[in-house]
């Protein structure tokens, strides 16, 4: 392919310019953030970085949590993956998969006081645009058995 001697050759590739890294833009936005009772619980901006290969996540509750996830497409392996971090220290890190408006990320097998379990975080993209964020404890049988959070992101 020739280049243009108009437009540099770093803008003229774009390497996470794919159909794959663009499965979890339905998230990328400036939200408030709803508890399933309608209470505000916080705000989180979502943006890329990087020329696309990053999503990155910038989360303020409304009672002082705050934390940060960067979120990324892995063309290695097809899978999307997230390290989160938190105010108090929390790191989670996450590895999972886009499949119909949803996007689904799950931790690796962790000991718990009640025996071992998974994280899994679910986006959903729902038709009024908002999207809808449920993070379940899994059991070892991959069985769900505590809901952690469930967020409503409206758009600001």
């Amino acid at each position: 392919m020739a280049l243009s001697q108009d437009v540099p050759e770093f803008q003229q590739d774009c390497a996470c310019c794919t159909e794959h890294h663009a499965e979890f833009d339905f998230w990328i936005g400036e939200w408030e953030v709803f508890n399933i009772s309608g209470e505000k619980i916080g705000e989180n901006k979502v943006n890329q970085l990087e020329d696309h290969c990053i999503i990155a996540e910038n989360w303020k509750g409304t009672k002082g949590g705050s934390g940060k996830s960067f979120n990324y497409y892995d063309k290695k392996d097809g899978s999307w993956n997230q390290l989160w971090i938190s105010n108090t220290g929390n790191i989670l890190k996450l590895k999972g998969y886009a499949q119909d408006n949803k996007m689904i990320l799950t931790s690796e097998l962790q000991p718990g006081e009640n025996g071992q379990f998974y994280n899994q975080i679910t986006w959903t993209k729902n038709s009024d645009g908002s999207v809808t964020q449920l993070w379940q404890i899994l059991n070892k049988e991959n069985e769900p058995v505590q809901t952690a959070f469930e967020g409503i992101y409206r758009k600001k």
